[in-house]
């Protein structure tokens, strides 16, 4: 076992561990691309190798992020602990998708006791809000539409729970490359441009993401050095209480509690007090991360494994599995017209079961069980035609389905619009560690920079969580936003197994479509024994709907990857499917990123998304 580090110091330090494994990612790319040995080439199908690993590996959206997942990995770290080091990094050079001051989903696979754990690291709407007195304007952005950080909390309780590690070293790459900085990216400079009018109505935003007053130059050194300040807060009181005897577990609580209960909580507080918000020091007190039991299903032998609580992601993916696993997809041929035509048959048939019936736990009977049912899955298929598409349907009537709706269709109150913008600014990563550990994190601030709200000193950015696309529009919807209620977000991190053994960790970001790019990625690997980078690169599609997929009889159209062969858009068309085209390689359908077990060698291997700014990283 390696010798842990009492500190990482500079990013430097924090990466030197790791330098290897991405040296030979790089070969392996170079060897892909830039070779002139047309040999070399016959059979390539993406634009980047399939990583391999043999003690870990780590796949994320951003090298950086990477890197330093890796770096702890090496150290002697888990999946839990890297969780922590890339979550905490993204904060720092992602920040328009993700940080500390959103809310995500993770599912942890623990290979010692063969369990997958699901973790809720999303908070409730303020208990002061007042949905008839808000505008949607209010509810997208500024400070009216912020809930508290479910983030920070849900990554210190994975720590206590599965970790081995400190905060000190977990946090030591993100504290580094916030206050050294790091090059600012193309993505990040594009979204502080698009973003720039809302950044400047919030002076302690404008103050991070417009340094001099003007968007940051592609390359330029981009720091965050309150972020960093509020870092270390946590890693101060950690080490106090270490100090004085408590056991890690205690020393991790009083972390939480500081940030939750602490000088950190007064400051935010008191920045929304002074700004007209709703976040209160009784809103972030009463948070609490949430684990339970993963949603599971089970397609041809394999375990399916997704969140449930708050998300409707993961629900989504299970019954579009269960919906179509019993056609020949394979027998049809990988992406054939008659695949993709049940595959956007399964998307509408779940998405008008769950738009109807998942919200907070502690607000509505979800009636899991049903959905999930085999039984109803068959049911609901008899409603699939090979031969042309459907009109978006009603929903079914799972299993007490009365319960869920109980009380639900005479509630009054505020209508809002039906249309939303769609919201692909979240991310994702995938890791598995040398113990045989999985797991994957989808995290979001929401929309882009989420509410563009930046809390006093703390330099922490807070989510939009509150935003329509997340409450229903419509008060009698069992998502109608309540006070204390959690508003639904759409993550939905995966882990496959097979007779007890990992298969394949996989997530995505995208809004709106992050289950349909899940549903397709999984059948990429489990159906057409795609690697995993294939799977990945893989031309999509994605359902919109108009108005929205709370309506049965919205209009729906699929969008495209312009990748796909012209015979096969024309056999959709004539099917009665209404297409519009994308580009090649579009954010607008993800930007997944996953780890896959060849089941006949054990081995395993990383792939990142082109379509964003992803890296994996193996050693």
């Amino acid at each position: 076992m390696m010798q842990i580090p009492k500190s990482m110091g500079k990013p430097a330090d924090a990466i030197r561990v790791v330098l290897l494994g991405i040296a030979v990612g790089l070969v392996g790319s170079a060897v892909a691309q830039d070779t002139g040995d047309s040999a070399a080439h016959a059979g390539l199908s993406a634009y980047r190798p399939a990583i391999p690993g043999i003690e870990g590996l780590v796949t994320t959206a951003h090298p950086l992020a990477s890197a330093a997942g890796a770096s702890v990995l090496a150290q002697g770290g888990n999946a839990a602990d890297a969780a922590v080091a890339v979550a905490a990094t993204l904060n720092v050079v992602e920040p328009q998708s993700s940080g500390i001051g959103g809310n995500g989903y993770a599912v942890f696979f623990d290979n010692k006791t063969k369990q997958v754990y699901s973790l809720a690291m999303h908070a409730a709407a303020p208990l002061a809000v007042k949905p008839e007195q808000l505008t949607a304007e209010q509810l997208d952005h500024g400070p009216l539409a912020s809930m508290p950080p479910g983030m920070i909390g849900g990554l210190i309780e994975l720590l206590d729970k599965h970790g081995r590690l400190s905060l000190q070293q977990v946090l030591a790459p993100a504290i580094a490359y916030a206050e050294q900085g790091h090059p600012a990216n193309h993505s990040l400079v594009a979204s502080i441009g698009r973003q720039k009018a809302q950044i400047e109505k919030i002076p302690s935003t404008a103050k991070v993401f417009l340094p001099d007053g003007a968007v940051p130059e592609v390359g330029a050194m981009f720091r965050q050095p309150q972020y960093a300040a509020t870092l270390r807060k946590l890693v101060e009181v950690e080490e106090r209480a270490l100090a004085v005897g408590a056991s890690r577990s205690a020393a991790l609580k009083a972390a939480y509690d500081r940030f939750y209960k602490g000088d950190i909580a007064k400051e935010i507080a008191a920045f929304f007090r002074r700004e007209g918000g709703l976040i209160s020091l009784e809103d972030l007190a009463a948070y609490k991360p949430r684990w339970g039991p993963a949603l599971h299903t089970t397609y041809r032998g394999y375990d399916v494994y997704a969140n449930g609580d708050a998300s409707r992601g993961g629900i989504e993916v299970l019954m579009q599995l269960n919906l179509i696993e019993a056609f020949d997809l394979r027998g049809m041929g990988y992406q054939s017209a008659d695949a993709l035509h049940l595959i956007a048959e399964s998307i509408k048939l779940a998405k008008s079961d769950v738009y109807r019936y998942v919200a907070d736990p502690a607000f509505v009977q979800v009636p899991w069980q049903g959905l999930l049912s085999k039984e109803y899955a068959a049911q609901r298929r008899a409603l699939i035609s090979p031969h042309g598409a459907m009109a978006y349907p009603q929903p079914g009537r799972p299993d007490k389905a009365e319960l869920a709706l109980a009380g639900r269709d005479n509630l009054r109150g505020k209508r809002w619009p039906e249309v939303n913008r769609s919201d692909p600014d979240t991310t994702s990563f995938s890791i598995v560690d040398r113990f045989g550990n999985a797991l994957v994190c989808t995290p979001t601030v929401g929309g882009g920079f989420g509410a563009g709200v930046v809390a006093g000193r703390t330099g922490l950015l807070l989510n939009n969580g509150m935003r329509l696309g997340s409450i229903s529009p419509y008060p009698g919807n069992v998502n109608a936003l309540e006070p204390g209620k959690v508003p639904l977000l759409n993550n939905s991190p995966i882990v496959v197994l097979k007779d007890g053994q990992l298969v394949l960790a996989i997530g995505t970001p995208g809004g709106e479509s992050i289950g349909q790019t899940q549903f397709q990625g999984i059948l990429n690997v489990l159906e057409f024994d795609l690697d995993i980078q294939r799977a990945i690169e893989a031309p999509r599609l994605r359902l919109d709907a108009q108005p929205n997929f709370y309506k049965p009889g919205a209009l729906i159209e699929i969008a495209m990857e312009s990748r796909f062969p012209a015979a096969t858009l024309s056999a959709l068309e004539a099917k009665g499917h209404t297409l519009k085209m994308l580009d090649q390689y579009t954010p607008g359908v993800g930007g997944m990123q996953g780890i896959a077990v060849d089941q006949a060698h054990g081995t395993m291997s990383a792939g990142a998304d082109p379509r964003r700014a992803g890296y994996a990283i193996g050693w």
